[in-house]
């Protein structure tokens, strides 16, 4: 599996605005930044809808009275959290569910 960091965010966007990746690098940070402060600002939950890309949301879950440890298979109690969610738009679901083969021939 590839996996892409914040460089590679930074280089595809500094080549589409046909920038050097110092000036792109603070752009991107700022935007990473505005959602991760979003997100950890909700008062219990969010959610922040970007056009044609997704949904991040921010959601509670319940308590869990009788969860249990896989390894020990100890009984514990797990309280009420909250935790993040990313729905993509239905742009990117059509894009993800084309065939495997035909995904590959194209490349």
């Amino acid at each position: 599996m590839m996996t892409y960091t914040k460089r590679d965010v930074v280089r595809r966007v500094a080549e589409s605005m046909d920038e050097p990746m110092i000036q792109a690098e603070p752009w991107v940070d700022a935007v990473i930044v505005a959602l991760r402060e979003i997100m950890m600002s909700a008062d219990t939950e969010c959610r922040i809808e970007i056009r044609d890309f997704g949904v991040f949301e921010v959601k509670e879950t319940k308590a869990k009275p009788k969860a249990r440890n896989p390894k020990t298979n100890e009984v514990i109690y797990v309280p009420a959290h909250r935790k993040t969610h990313f729905k993509p738009s239905k742009l990117m679901k059509k894009f993800l569910r084309q065939p495997l083969e035909d995904v590959k021939k194209n490349k």
